[in-house]
């Protein structure tokens, strides 16, 4: 068992979610103030995704102010659920077995 793996792995999927997340939040903010960009964005994302950082890439080749706002939405969850979250994680892995 490789543990520094398996925690390269965890961080990779764990910064692909906190994409995802903060894709939803951009896209919330966008359809109160600008829907049409909200579309473009949705229709971009759909099937992207699933790999966070290449996600990332692609958007900043097409519209970088997005993709800026989006990496800078996901610092902004990571800074405020990192405390917390190894306790959370344990907590639950342990109530779950």
């Amino acid at each position: 068992m490789n543990l520094k793996q398996i925690a390269k792995d965890t961080a990779k999927t764990l910064q692909s979610y906190l994409t995802y997340q903060a894709l939803r939040t951009v896209l919330a903010q966008l359809g109160e103030t600008n829907p049409p960009l909200e579309l473009w964005l949705h229709n971009f994302s759909s099937g992207k995704i699933q790999n966070g950082e290449s996600y990332i890439e692609q958007l900043l080749r097409e519209k970088p102010d997005l993709a800026l706002r989006i990496m800078t939405v996901r610092e902004h969850i990571a800074e405020e659920i990192t405390e917390f979250l190894p306790e959370m994680v344990r907590t639950g892995i342990q109530q779950a077995n």
